[in-house]
């Protein structure tokens, strides 16, 4: 037999060195991505990609008030409703928050405060997520009370109430405040992208500790052109160094441009990994401490059932069952009921059944109400699972029908291009379903795991006791998406609509 080499490694000194491979090796970033990397890097990157989104938003908003008032036909309620959700979770899954990057409001408001400068500061005891719970909860409601998806009218006074309402409050009020406490899609945009595979964080925090001057957050003054610029740092107050997740922030990369020492990136990680731990996050504190964000988690979940059941048949058959039953006539009234049992009963029954079982059974020590306000945010997988699924039906069934509309749109200015082909629909449903239940099983999947970890660390050897009310809650919620998603549902905003 040849003889044993004295320093060969033992084979379990290999898997040793193979693990600490595994874990040292770098993560993957964006900023140094050929061509990618470099445009981002770019000071005026994100303004180029503003300018084309404005535009198209001012399209849709002549479109939507001049246009026809055919939903189909219309730019407004087709981008609006159909291709403009489906892209922004499909980019969200796949990126991170790069729509609340390119946000053609934003752009509009760096524009104005070159001749109006804010001068107030939002007041403290509003600096928290209870009014964009609110708006959220509220959007979701006029969204099924006046049929927004057949309303071009409607749906370009949406658009143009926003870039009110983001001239108003940032025109007076410093900071980003608009975007940290006020707009519901970037809250919504915000909870999605917990669940995302890149993060805009530190790459060294060792330069960070060395670092006095904090510019990703105070800013600097920068050479551009020969001229010297103030590069703002970050305005949402989230200081890269204690940042932990994407709550709060819409990738703006100020704080990549501010950073003097070229310390920032856009770094892969594992997805929802920010939400199996609570350490204390910049700008946001403890999540299960923050009552607000778990009521917006709770909004983000459910309501994503809720806008979903707003678009099957038995919609209508309950409906009726709640007016004869109750004798209501009004339709608001009877969707001020189901809004109430879908985003209050409900999760107070589940949640709170889950959270007692938990102490009592799972023998965890919290108290009640922080026990559930942390488990809460395991559900945000799941009801981000259920965004993708009906948002991505519609959007992969309604994929080719801009083309007709827009064939419509330049026909009605005088630049006709052919006929419009109102034929033009999409994907197959054949292809688009299983699809759907690709995007619930990755979010069951999500929150199961989310759960499991949280109950290893508050349950220790009872973590299964501590983690089967959740997992029981998790399939509930799953099973009733399944069932929703299969359900026949109102094609809206598109031809194929009933």
């Amino acid at each position: 037999m040849p003889a044993t080499l004295s320093n060969s490694p033992a084979p379990d000194d290999l898997d040793d060195d193979l693990n600490d491979d595994l874990v040292e090796a770098p993560p993957f970033d964006l900023l140094l991505f050929p061509v990618i990397g470099r445009f981002l890097m770019w000071r005026h990157s994100r303004t180029l990609l503003q300018i084309p989104l404005l535009l198209v938003s001012l399209v849709m908003i002549l479109h939507g008030l001049f246009g026809p008032s055919i939903s189909p036909k219309n730019l407004a309620t087709v981008l609006t409703w159909v291709h403009f959700r489906g892209a922004l979770v499909l980019v969200i899954l796949v990126a991170g928050n790069f729509f609340c990057m390119a946000c053609p409001f934003m752009l509009a408001r760096n524009l104005m405060r070159r001749f109006l400068h804010p001068r107030f500061t939002w007041p403290r005891r509003l600096r928290n997520k209870w009014m964009a719970v609110v708006l959220f909860a509220f959007i979701l409601f006029t969204y099924e009370l006046f049929g927004l998806w057949s309303s071009p009218w409607l749906t370009a006074w949406i658009i143009a109430g926003y870039f009110i309402a983001v001239l108003l409050i940032d025109g007076f009020f410093k900071h980003a405040t608009f975007c940290k406490f006020v707009c519901p899609l970037g809250q919504f945009n915000f909870l999605a992208s917990t669940v995302s595979p890149l993060e805009v964080e530190v790459r060294d925090h060792d330069v960070c500790s060395d670092c006095h001057t904090k510019d990703c957050i105070r800013g600097r003054h920068t050479s551009d052109s020969d001229l010297v610029v103030l590069q703002r740092g970050c305005e949402l107050a989230l200081f890269l160094p204690s940042k932990a997740g994407n709550m709060d922030c819409t990738f703006c990369l100020d704080c990549v441009h501010a950073c003097p020492h070229d310390n920032i990136g856009i770094l892969s990680r594992l997805p929802a990994s920010e939400l199996m731990i609570d350490p204390r996050r910049s700008g946001v504190g403890y999540f299960s401490r923050r009552k607000d964000i778990a009521a917006l988690v709770l909004v983000f979940c459910f309501g994503a059932l809720m806008n979903a059941f707003g678009m099957v048949s038995p919609v209508y058959a309950v409906e009726s069952c709640l007016g004869r039953l109750l004798h209501i006539q009004s339709q608001a009234t009877e969707l001020g009921i189901l809004f109430t049992i879908f985003l209050v009963v409900e999760p107070a029954i589940l949640l709170g059944g889950a959270a007692w079982i938990t102490r009592a059974w799972g023998g965890v020590k919290r108290a009640w109400l922080p026990l559930l306000l942390r488990y809460t945010y395991a559900l945000v997988p799941l009801g981000f699972g259920v965004w993708l699924a009906h948002y991505g039906f519609h959007f992969f069934t309604g994929l080719y029908t801009i083309v007709p509309v827009t064939q419509n749109a330049l026909a009605s200015l005088g630049w006709p291009i052919g006929d419009p082909r109102w034929t033009l629909l999409g994907i197959p449903k054949y292809i688009a379903q299983p699809i759907e239940f690709g995007f619930l099983l990755l979010g069951l999947a999500g929150s199961l795991l989310i759960a499991w970890r949280l109950a290893e660390e508050d349950a220790g050897e009872r973590r299964i006791r501590a983690f089967s009310p959740w997992a029981v809650v998790c399939l509930l919620l799953f099973l009733a998406a399944v069932w929703l998603m299969t359900q026949p549902m109102d094609m809206r905003a598109t031809m194929m609509a009933g």
